[in-house]
């Protein structure tokens, strides 16, 4: 049974979570202030954390930056719905995907259950055999999940790297966007769900070159020299 730790100062909502995600299977403990979530967060083994923005004490961004500075737990955000600026920050300092509130808890369900597969999958490659990729001056090992460009660590989320590896082994080629968000964020994508492009974003910034080219209405193709 998987364990869902949930940070929201909403305790309705929480209860209400809670309640959806026990009939779902999974086991839930609640949190109401961004400091005690950060140290229940760090001070137990759960499989997955969602993470309100709007939080006393301790702001959700916050929380974040604390908790990646040693943990790797997946983090699913709760934003504002519309706000742009908190779904980027979020996953430019770690999370590992966003839902705007309010929220269906069914898509609540389905995000969590993507990031869990995600997770048991890179957990399933690691025990694999070892795929190293080499274009140009980028090399990923994917049983070490690491990412370097001219030696230095690129220090990248496991989105950033799922990415990256997807977009390496096919390099040269197009790659639609329905591909990319069903293979890496394990979902269809929708016409308002930008999760996608700021993943692509972020990882540009973190190669510091323009190897990822958008194609429009279609999707990314990473070139090559």
């Amino acid at each position: 049974m998987s364990r869902i730790l949930i940070i929201d100062d909403d305790e309705e909502l929480c209860e209400l979570v809670s309640e959806y995600l026990s009939v779902e299977g999974f086991e839930t403990e609640e949190m109401h202030d961004g400091e005690s979530g950060l140290k229940k967060a760090l001070a137990n083994n759960f499989d997955l954390i969602t993470l309100d923005v709007m939080l006393p004490k301790m702001n959700g961004f916050d929380v974040l930056r604390e908790l990646r500075k040693s943990s790797t737990t997946p983090v699913l955000m709760l934003t504002a719905r519309g706000d742009d600026m908190e779904r980027i920050v979020g996953l430019e300092i770690g999370a590992d995907d966003y839902l705007p509130k309010p929220f269906n808890p069914r898509e609540l369900v389905a995000r969590i259950r993507a990031i869990l597969r995600r997770v048991e999958q890179t957990e399933e490659s690691r025990k694999g055999e070892n795929e190293k990729l080499f274009v140009d001056d980028v090399e990923l090992q994917t049983a070490a999940r690491s990412a370097i460009r001219n030696g230095d660590d690129l220090n990248l989320t496991s989105v950033e790297f799922d990415l990256l590896a997807a977009l390496l082994r096919e390099a040269g080629t197009i790659i639609k966007k329905e591909d990319l968000s069903r293979n890496v964020l394990d979902r269809d994508i929708s016409p308002f769900d930008r999760s996608l492009d700021m993943h692509i974003s972020n990882l540009r910034k973190k190669l510091d070159n323009d190897r990822i080219k958008t194609i429009r209405s279609v999707g990314y193709i990473y070139t090559v020299i």
